[in-house]
């Protein structure tokens, strides 16, 4: 009866044990992962950010061009935003966590 339930009582803890890797394994793949996605964010959206810097420069605040980018820098924010819950802000070069930007003059509230 004792040789039975130590059988049983190591099997629980084999399988405790290896589900405790699984998940020390998924959180350490996980990590690096979801940096990649920030990067990516703040990437799309330091891009976006140029890109309307350039447009008023050659075109004007008020052109078509400058109106274009505008829309791409709130499409960037945005996306960020639903997968992130926070934005890159490029330049104040920081996060941001409350969805405070100003689409008319893609700057912070």
């Amino acid at each position: 009866m004792q040789t039975q339930y130590r059988s049983r009582n190591s099997g629980f803890g084999q399988i405790l044990l290896a589900a405790a890797t699984l998940l020390g394994l998924l959180l350490f793949v996980e990590a690096p992962r979801v940096q990649a996605n920030e990067s990516e964010c703040q990437h799309r959206i330091s891009k976006a950010d140029h890109r309307l810097h350039e447009a008023i420069e050659h075109h004007g605040w008020n052109s078509p061009q400058a109106e274009h980018a505008r829309h791409e820098l709130h499409e960037a924010r945005e996306y960020c935003w639903s997968s992130h819950h926070r934005w890159w802000d490029e330049d104040d070069r920081r996060w941001h966590t409350d969805r405070d930007w100003d689409d008319e003059h893609g700057r912070p509230h």
